[in-house]
């Protein structure tokens, strides 16, 4: 398998403008909407537009803001503006993939300091790359595991094969044709986020990633959501890519803490 690196273009990444950094304007470019162009999609507060700095070479960088309010989340947005969020997201990541212009189209989400995001503004990113596949590296057991949940329209499971670690929340969508379905996937992924931020590690965790795995299996296009809690990167992962798991007792705790915290947000 050959190791293929993303080239990034510093001179690009200069000018960002960053949320976290004390050398960068924290001028936030997506609260000034007059001043936003190269927009593909609007619908509310929801817009999908080109990225003004796109820092990696041979590739489609695009941005999707997600809400008007700069303090604005997956976890504490209402339940019907996260199901509008989801569709409009999955509807333009689709329509990227529809061009067969890339290899591989990746969608995923940063939030908070660790997460490796520039700015606090809620926003997505869908990232096509001419020459790369994406998912080299992704094995269908990434999103496996421990079962949280499960109906026809949907699957949640505590990760037993990460693709970090230790402890990955995957929230699979097993119809992304059926609106219902989406309904009840974008609603796990809420629950999920709030979990994390809320319960897991005490509270002590401030960061997440999502990223976004589609699949088929049965012949029906499915859609992994893989929510990631962000701390600092473990070294058996930066210097050997071994992911790391907590140990199944502890997963499987985990797991029912969620299933339990779904049910106190549901009353």
């Amino acid at each position: 398998m050959n190791n293929d690196p993303l080239v990034f273009k510093l001179a690009t990444a200069k000018n960002k403008p960053s949320s976290f950094r004390k050398d960068k304007s924290h001028s936030c470019p997506f609260c000034d909407v007059a001043s936003l162009d190269n927009i593909y999609q609007k619908e509310g507060d929801l817009m999908w537009l080109h990225n003004r700095f796109p820092t990696l070479k041979d590739t489609l960088q695009t941005v999707l803001i997600e809400s008007a309010d700069h303090n604005g989340d997956i976890s504490n947005y209402t339940k019907a503006h996260n199901r509008k969020l989801m569709k409009f997201a999955l509807q333009c990541f689709n329509e990227v993939i529809s061009t067969n212009k890339y290899q591989s189209v990746l969608w995923y989400k940063n939030f908070g300091p660790l997460s490796r995001g520039s700015l606090v503004h809620p926003h997505m990113q869908i990232v096509g790359l001419e020459h790369e596949d994406g998912y080299k590296y992704i094995h269908k057991n990434n999103f496996t595991g421990i079962s949280v949940f499960e109906n026809e329209r949907v699957e949640v499971n505590m990760a037993l094969h990460p693709v970090q670690g230790y402890q990955e929340i995957n929230i699979n969508l097993n119809d992304s044709q059926n609106d219902v379905a989406i309904d009840n996937w974008a609603d796990w992924i809420q629950i999920a986020t709030q979990y994390t931020l809320q319960e897991m590690y005490h509270s002590r965790c401030t960061s997440y990633n999502l990223f976004f795995y589609p699949y088929e299996s049965n012949g029906k296009k499915r859609i992994c959501a893989k929510l990631i809690p962000r701390f600092y990167a473990p070294p058996y992962f930066v210097g050997y890519k071994l992911s790391q798991r907590n140990d199944k007792i502890s997963l499987e705790e985990e797991g029912k803490k969620l299933f339990n915290f779904n049910l106190m947000q549901s009353k």
